[in-house]
């Protein structure tokens, strides 16, 4: 099959089939699509023409890039062509899997970065409660560390979504939907937003079933909401990194810290396997560990 409709092939099985969300699509496709124009560059038009030498000499060329690449995007844009190429094969488009030696890279490990509690207070009572914007921010940062939602998450839901009084519905990766509690102070936040602020932002633009609107009452975006936590973290003097993603961070470690079961933080976070989840039982064994050389006596 040509390179083309091969890769057609399988991002529309990825699309329909999986339910990917829109940016790991992307991510598949600019992936791929850089290897198609690599194999195209070498006379290779057709999905029979590529062997397992092909693609270890793509992965190897592509390792000893200069710059370096990071170890994360180098295994991204293997496990994307491997995807693919496992999809060929199964599907019966190709008759073998040139990619099924192929391994990724080993990437450190990483443990995620946290806030500690002084901070995410500190974080959540930055945004003015006298400002119409300030009153939206701070409802969106209660509800992420509320519920340990991801930004992108939080952004897509619609006012309908906390028809659940003190439970909220979130869709997750895949469009897999979980049922998470919220906390009495983001509910409150999240009140005083849907009471005093939205209906005058709602007013100012088209009629949008979304939760989280911007000044010109268009949906909330997902770089505007990024501005809202860095403005934030700014006013409140914090000169950790504070990504999207700190404070769903900060939400599973401070549970884990608090005695709740791993198990049951893989639910709220919505992750598909426990191992995801446990990187963050790392994080409270440091914090134990730190603690204990602190105050024994003969720790050190």
């Amino acid at each position: 099959m040509r390179l083309d409709r091969a890769l057609d092939a399988y991002l529309r099985h990825v699309t329909i089939e999986r339910g990917l969300a829109d940016h790991t699509l992307a991510a598949y496709r600019r992936d791929l699509d850089g290897y198609l124009a690599w194999l195209q560059a070498r006379g290779i038009d057709d999905t029979a023409e590529i062997t397992a030498e092909t693609v270890a000499a793509f992965a190897a060329e592509r390792a000893s890039a200069e710059p370096p690449p990071a170890a994360s995007s180098l295994a991204r844009l293997q496990s994307s062509v491997r995807g693919w190429h496992r999809f060929l094969a199964r599907e019966g488009i190709a008759s073998v899997d040139p990619s099924a030696r192929l391994r990724p890279p080993r990437q450190p490990q990483r443990l995620p970065k946290a806030l500690t509690i002084d901070q995410v207070e500190r974080l959540l009572s930055a945004p003015s409660a006298d400002d119409p914007i300030g009153i939206r921010d701070r409802a969106l940062l209660e509800l992420l560390y509320a519920t340990g939602a991801r930004v992108s998450e939080a952004i897509s839901l619609d006012v309908d979504d906390l028809a659940h009084g003190d439970l909220l519905r979130l869709r997750g990766k895949g469009s897999k939907e979980r049922i998470v509690p919220v906390g009495s102070y983001a509910r409150a936040a999240i009140e005083a937003y849907l009471t005093r602020v939205r209906p005058a932002l709602a007013a100012r633009g088209k009629s949008s079933a979304k939760l989280f609107l911007g000044a010109r009452g268009a949906p909330l975006s997902r770089q505007s909401a990024w501005l809202v936590i860095r403005a934030a973290a700014q006013s409140a003097q914090i000169t950790a990194d504070v990504s999207p993603h700190t404070l769903r961070h900060s939400f599973a470690t401070h549970l884990l810290q608090g005695g709740a079961d791993v198990r049951v933080v893989q639910e709220l976070l919505g992750h598909a396997s426990v191992a995801t989840t446990q990187i963050y039982t790392h994080v409270s064994v440091d914090a134990l560990r730190d603690v204990y050389v602190t105050a024994h006596p003969r720790a050190r």
